[in-house]
């Protein structure tokens, strides 16, 4: 096809854009499948219950993760958006496979880094080749729907092995559900996803945004509104690892079961998932700046909350607010990355960001589970939501008033 026979938009690529999303619910769902049961999976296999030892999983993870990342969106012109999210797929068939006859801990710890590898490969193309086919009127709205995808597919599997777990033991029928994930998300893309490199260079042709000289760091230091997002978005996903590493130890301890911690750890991603579509399409309309403020501020305030909350009301109800949060923040750094970047340069600047974004998992394993192993968990929480707190009013002081 031709470059002036490609046409950019939600409602001309409709089908492919619909299918990118189908295609990121299986990459969100092989995430799902760990979130809520691995903390009682390394006690009854392994016996291993210091918390910094459980979080080394989430390290593994988020470290080869963010570095995919940052190599997805650079090789992302020269192999093709389609090859790298294949090849991300073939990473993802034998990790549930892996768990499911792990004889130590550092199996887990090496299917985690097989995990890392293939989400980042998956989740960085989906997100691209997106931001590729909508153009600029509706990015909002499609990263909104693209981690909507993802994030509820997170929800629902997390939800579903915390089910499964219960009623039939925590290994190795979980596990399963990652079978099916990894087999069907390979054939979807082997056979009916198509690249969008073409779109790149069709928007190319009328985009008017000043190139950056270097890539990397202006994304990571020197470039405001850039440097504002990127740090923000590390800070969310170091908030996020340590909830997904503490949250299911802090309600073990207040002895709720596999399935009400399931229902509780579920409730956040679920939220967030479900809140994008709404946000995503707001940030088409209101100031960027604007959400990420408030979005990093509620996400603070709510994580200070969790040491004061015992009952399950509460529990649920801190749970939806950090979603809530969470939703506000999340689509909006990648379309305010690709606003603030030409199109040829945008798949580079967003793997810069999701590197250090994702570098956040690491970053939040390690401080809470120090923190946590040192002082006790309340410490752990009250510190990264501080943190959390402190990165919103970097939004505010850094990110130039008219930026976005």
């Amino acid at each position: 096809m031709e470059t002036s026979t490609t046409k950019l938009g939600l409602k001309n690529n409709w089908k492919q854009f619909t299918l990118l999303v189908i295609v990121n619910a299986f990459v969100g769902g092989m995430i799902g499948m760990e979130r809520t049961i691995i903390p009682k999976f390394a006690e009854i296999e392994f016996g291993i219950a210091s918390k910094t030892a459980l979080l080394s999983f989430i390290i593994a993870f988020g470290i080869t993760k963010a570095i995919t990342n940052y190599f997805t969106g650079k090789l992302a012109n020269r192999f093709g958006r389609k090859n790298l999210l294949l090849f991300g797929w073939v990473l993802a068939l034998p990790i549930p496979f892996i768990l499911i006859y792990a004889e130590s801990w550092n199996w887990v710890i090496f299917a985690n880094i097989l995990l890392g590898i293939s989400q980042g490969l998956t989740w960085s193309s989906t997100v691209v080749m997106k931001i590729d086919l909508v153009g600029e009127k509706d990015r909002g709205l499609a990263m909104g729907l693209n981690e909507f995808a993802g994030y509820f597919a997170v929800g629902l599997v997390a939800f579903l092995s915390g089910y499964i777990a219960q009623k039939y033991g925590i290994t190795p029928y979980p596990f399963y559900l990652g079978i099916g994930i990894s087999i069907i998300g390979f054939l979807l893309t082997l056979f009916f996803v198509k690249d969008t490199r073409k779109f790149v260079q069709q928007e190319n042709t009328t985009n008017t945004t000043q190139k950056l000289e270097n890539i990397f760091l202006e994304t990571t230091f020197k470039n405001k509104t850039l440097s504002a997002i990127t740090q923000a978005g590390l800070v969310n996903n170091l908030n996020d690892g340590m909830i997904w590493g503490l949250l299911p130890i802090v309600l073990l301890s207040l002895n709720y079961d596999s399935q009400n911690i399931g229902i509780i750890t579920a409730i956040y991603p679920t939220v967030w998932g479900f809140g994008q579509l709404i946000t995503g399409k707001m940030s088409d309309v209101y100031s960027k700046k604007k959400m990420l403020f408030w979005g990093m501020l509620l996400q603070g305030i709510a994580i200070l909350f969790i040491p004061f909350a015992s009952a399950f009301y509460q529990l649920a109800a801190i749970s939806a607010f950090l979603g809530l949060g969470t939703a506000l923040v999340y689509p909006i750094f990648l379309s305010a990355i690709a606003q603030a970047t030409t199109p040829h340069q945008r798949a580079e600047s967003i793997g810069t960001f999701r590197l250090w974004r994702d570098l956040g998992y690491a970053i939040g394993a390690i401080i809470s589970g120090i923190t946590a192993d040192l002082f006790g968990i309340n410490y752990a929480i009250i510190v990264i939501g501080v943190i959390t707190i402190v990165s919103s009013l970097i939004i505010e002081i850094r990110m130039p008033q008219d930026a976005l």
